[in-house]
């Protein structure tokens, strides 16, 4: 039951910062693995300056987002967020993404994302 009070205490305060787009950073390991941008290609992003840069850009994509469901299982956790897009052809969208995350030494240590990757990336087109 710790882990499942720790695991949630970092999602809380991750999505907390993630949804307003500052101090989330601290909850992530060093080492942290992301896998998402490209379904097509499932090799991690390894760090957590690389996460990083990527929530940069991703960050100006979205204009709002909540937490609609978390599921914890002691280390591991599955959180669908619910995201208000907005593009830069002009289209906003609102969109579930399913967040797949394990916890290490007290830090999140991976996340694996599954979302609708075609619709996102035609819209990136001006």
């Amino acid at each position: 039951m710790e882990n499942q009070t720790s695991t949630r205490q970092l999602l809380e305060t991750y999505y907390k910062g993630f949804a307003a787009k500052a101090n989330w950073e601290s909850t992530l390991a060093d080492d942290f693995e992301y896998t998402g941008c490209d379904m097509t290609n499932t090799t991690p992003v390894v760090g957590k300056q690389a996460y990083i840069e990527i929530i940069k850009r991703f960050s100006q994509r979205f204009e709002a987002m909540r937490v609609k469901q978390m599921v914890i299982e002691d280390d591991k956790a599955s959180v669908i967020g619910n995201y208000d897009f907005q593009f830069p052809n002009g289209a906003k969208i609102n969109g579930n993404v399913s967040e797949n995350w394990t916890v290490k030494n007290g830090k999140l240590q991976s996340l694996t994302l599954y979302f609708d990757t075609l619709t996102f990336m035609e819209n990136m087109k001006p």
